[in-house]
């Protein structure tokens, strides 16, 4: 993430500040007790165990944000394969900036690396193969635009990011408009012509609806591994195709040789487990 893109800092420093805030209400008690006037300090970012590394800017914002004179110098970059016991980086700044920015920071790295890992374990299983491997809205609030970059860094693609970012009719839209073919008829009549119109479908009547109605992109949700290869027959390249529904590293094997364009997954976001990120060694220096 480049953090001096404009319209990147515009977003991501009001919500570092937004978890600053949440974990500052006041004051910082335990740091205000021990250190009442600046010092200049050094602590070591470490690695505690293996994985792919994403957030490094985030987590030197945060500091930047408390001591506009802190300095941090990393020894990795994000994308980088990060092993236990490594160095990372060393941060250098006022000691009590140091301490009370440490858990944001530590959050937004170790939430976002482990986020990294995950995808870069899933994407491993495709390789080789012409099938994508997409995110999902199912994000943290507050928290997407870090947890989507870090899909990215992991190896993995961005589907939409918000509601403003495309049109995807799923189940609800189709039961509020009526029929597949209403729900697409509608979005084409709305929405502006450079948007592609997705469609959640969840057997093969709708598939074939789909395609009949115009859809750019179809959907194949929670079907089986048969019902897919039936529903790519029929869509016979008309459309593009996504397959979603509960995918993880565990079972995304059955979908390798389908030949679908996207596999969405949820759990990306929402089931990647945190990497183990410690700031250690923190001591007063010249």
């Amino acid at each position: 993430m480049n953090i001096n893109d404009i319209t990147t800092k515009l977003h991501v420093d009001e919500l570092i500040m937004m978890a600053l805030k949440e974990d500052i209400s006041g004051e910082d008690v335990s740091t205000n007790s021990v250190m009442p006037e600046a010092v200049k300090g050094t602590v070591d970012l470490i690695c505690k165990q293996d994985g792919i590394i994403a957030g490094l800017g985030v987590f030197k914002r945060v500091f930047e944000l408390l001591d506009e004179n802190v300095q941090v110098e990393f020894n990795c970059k994000d994308g980088d394969r990060v092993t236990k016991g490594q160095l990372m980086a060393v941060v250098k700044g006022d000691i009590r900036a140091l301490l009370s920015g440490e858990r944001v920071a530590l959050n937004y790295l170790q939430r976002m690396s482990g986020i990294a890992t995950y995808t870069n374990e899933v994407a491993s299983l495709l390789k080789g193969s012409r099938t994508k491997l997409l995110d999902t809205r199912k994000t943290t609030p507050n928290n997407r635009i870090f947890e989507k970059y870090a899909v990215t860094v992991g190896g993995g693609y961005n589907h939409r990011y918000n509601l403003s970012d495309g049109v995807l009719l799923k189940d609800n839209h189709i039961g509020a408009a009526g029929s597949v073919t209403k729900a697409v008829k509608m979005a084409k009549e709305y929405a502006p012509f450079v948007r592609k119109i997705e469609v959640e479908v969840e057997n093969l009547d709708m598939v074939k609806e789909a395609v009949e109605a115009g859809a750019d992109i179809i959907m194949l949700d929670n079907m089986t591994t048969e019902e897919m290869k039936e529903a790519i027959k029929i869509i016979d390249g008309r459309a593009e195709t996504e397959c979603s529904g509960n995918v993880t590293k565990e079972n995304i094997e059955r979908i390798i040789n389908l030949g679908v364009d996207y596999v969405s997954s949820g759990a990306l976001t929402h089931s990647a487990p945190i990497m183990d990120i410690s700031l250690k060694n923190l001591h007063a220096c010249e």
